[in-house]
């Protein structure tokens, strides 16, 4: 398939085959991808679970509306935030920097102090929601190549991020759940992945502007 018939594979799995697993090298793509997603001033301030346990996934299950997907998926990847972008965190992130790329501190300097600066300066609630646009960016990406690797994903907001970060000690880390995608294989009787894709038309979504108007 084109990236275009990929995205019109995709769609919101409802019901997963909980018999069908993913195979290693499908799971490390998504993670990969994960760790190569865009973020604002390259800073990722986001961390990646990835769970593949049954018994888990049904006591998650229990915080998440009920939702099936999350019991039935091969795995469940539940994208997180760090709950504090410090100057340490700012520091490691050029120190990283500078050790791939080589580059001069007289260079990184400006740049780093003013992150230091600007963040420290902001209230909490603040760089929390910036965080969470980040956890957003990855998981566009994330069902993009879902798409393009057949794999079938759910995206949800529908769960109780309270109740994540205490099963899974994610507090311990400074960590919060923001998103929960579980991945799999769609079941044979998942009515959804037979209906047609509904969009608007694309005059009404698209706006150029072009250098001859």
């Amino acid at each position: 398939m084109n990236i275009i018939e990929s995205l019109q594979w995709r769609y919101a799995t409802k019901k997963f085959d909980p018999s069908r697993l993913l195979p290693n090298e499908k799971i490390d793509i998504l993670a990969q991808a994960f760790n190569l997603t865009a973020t604002s001033y390259g800073l990722q301030p986001l961390r990646l679970v990835i769970i593949q346990n049954k018994k888990l996934q049904q006591e998650l299950t229990k915080h998440s509306w009920n939702q099936h997907q999350v019991a039935d998926a091969s795995h469940l990847l539940i994208l997180c935030i760090e709950k504090r972008v410090a100057e340490t965190f700012i520091t490691k992130h050029f120190e990283n920097v500078k050790a791939i790329r080589n580059t001069d501190d007289t260079i990184l300097d400006p740049f780093k102090q003013q992150l230091i600066t600007s963040f420290k300066d902001k209230p909490k609630e603040d760089i929390t929601n910036w965080a969470a646009k980040q956890a957003y960016l990855a998981m566009g990406n994330l069902l993009t190549v879902c798409a393009t690797e057949q794999i079938d994903a759910c995206p949800m907001e529908g769960f109780i991020p309270e109740k994540y970060d205490e099963i899974l000690n994610l507090s311990e880390n400074d960590l919060s759940s923001v998103l929960v995608l579980p991945v799999g294989y769609r079941a044979e009787d998942d009515m959804f992945s037979k209906l047609q894709k509904v969009r608007r038309n694309m005059g009404e979504t698209v706006i150029y502007h072009n250098a001859d108007n």
